[in-house]
């Protein structure tokens, strides 16, 4: 007998605020034991001054709480507009998980009484009216069961990775390379599949987010990225210099950790240029650099905290297009097998949206979407709002999305 399936839309905006990516899938199963038939995915750009706002917010300027629900609202309004596009492409679906687009996150500190404090993560995108909007249950506010719990409320997308590119013998590491890298190891898992195996996970620091930030300043507005790591790709690092860069404590922190544009962002970059600086180095020198800086930071994770080194590397965001980034990371990874988890069976492209299709399939499921080994998290816990949509008022309908200006 066939098992009845779901259409589930996932949306997000990461930490690179490239725009909205979403995926429309049918998902089939249990817990970890899931069909998902990807049927198509999209990205939705943002209008330019809604970008540059979500980019200023994220790295520390100050916003009015009257201006910071208008911001929650026109980014809701863009992913409501992301997702319809979506569905007159594939179709209605039964449930949408939207992650939202951070624009704040603060990891625990744990320590004495006077310095612990939880997690706190900020994503705006208001479920509610994208549900309202769709007229389709919404699942949004991933993180905050996990953070209730005691846990980093990131990294999310590790369980989906042990759902859905775990291998029977080998060993492999899910390396996404967004605006801040993370990675989840994913031991063999042997069929059948019945106890899940260990995951470890955590984010490795910067992905694309100083490397983007530099190419817009360097560029004065007119690139947002370094395209195939072509321009870094004509400079040379600096290697005393990335060292100095690699001694920042982050680094050095032991899993689960968790970090966000609010330490690599503009003000570490602020300093990036000034080391540099002193050296008289080229902007595609700079560049170099700071692509070094991310290849480096993950194999020394890698070689860190990982108990060995995978059997292979499977590569996903944005990153995974940068030729220059790849091959410095196989550098320093030349034993391990590296490509992307499009190779695998999951579009490189699709597979943070595809995450959140599934964790709120899992929400409806009522089973848990975190891994405590992963965020830190006293326990597993059930991940998401769902929020049912309500009759569409005129009032609500016909408000037009604000530009951000």
């Amino acid at each position: 007998m066939k098992k009845p399936s779901l259409r589930v839309m996932g949306l997000i905006s990461g930490t690179s605020v490239d725009g909205i990516d979403g995926v429309v899938a049918t998902i089939a199963g249990t817990g970890y034991d899931l069909q998902v038939n990807v049927l198509g995915g999209d990205t939705l750009a943002y209008p330019a001054a809604l970008r540059d706002q979500v980019l200023a917010v994220g790295a520390g300027a100050p916003l009015a709480i009257a201006d910071l629900a208008t911001l929650d609202e026109a980014i809701a309004r863009q992913f409501a507009q992301a997702a319809q596009s979506l569905i007159d492409q594939y179709g209605p679906v039964d449930l949408i998980g939207s992650h939202g687009q951070t624009v704040f996150h603060r990891p625990r500190t744990v320590g004495g009484p006077a310095t612990t404090h939880l997690a706190y993560s900020l994503q705006l995108g208001r479920g509610d009216l994208i549900a309202t909007l769709t007229q389709c249950p919404t699942v949004s506010n991933f993180r905050q069961a996990d953070i209730a719990a005691g846990g980093e409320g990131a990294p999310l997308v590790p369980p989906v990775d042990l759902a859905l590119l775990s291998h029977p013998t080998r060993t492999r590491c899910i390396q996404n390379i967004g605006g801040i890298g993370n990675v989840a190891l994913l031991p063999p898992w042997p069929a059948p599949r019945q106890v899940p195996p260990q995951v470890i996970g955590w984010d490795t620091g910067p992905g694309n987010s100083l490397m983007d930030l530099a190419v817009a300043q360097l560029s004065h507005g007119q690139q947002t990225y370094d395209r195939d790591g072509a321009w870094a790709a004509q400079g040379q690092p600096h290697p005393a210099l990335v060292d100095h860069w690699l001694a920042h404590p982050y680094f050095a922190q032991l899993p689960p950790k968790s970090t966000g544009r609010e330490l690599f962002g503009q003000d570490f970059l602020h300093q990036c240029w000034q080391d540099a600086a002193a050296h008289e180095l080229s902007s595609a020198d700079v560049l170099a650099c700071l692509t070094e800086l991310t290849a480096r930071s993950i194999a020394h994770s890698y070689q860190t905290f990982l108990p060995q080194l995978p059997d292979e590397v499977l590569l996903c965001g944005g990153g995974s297009h940068n030729r220059y980034l790849v091959r410095r990371l196989q550098a320093h990874l030349p034993t391990v097998t590296m490509q992307t988890t499009t190779m695998a069976g999951v579009a490189a492209d699709l597979k943070e949206a595809l995450a959140f299709a599934v964790l709120a399939y899992w929400r409806q499921q009522a089973f848990p979407g975190n891994l405590p080994s992963v965020t830190g998290a006293g326990q597993a816990v059930v991940l998401g709002e769902l929020w049912p949509p309500v009759p569409v008022q005129s009032s609500v309908a016909s408000v037009p999305v604000p530009d951000g200006g």
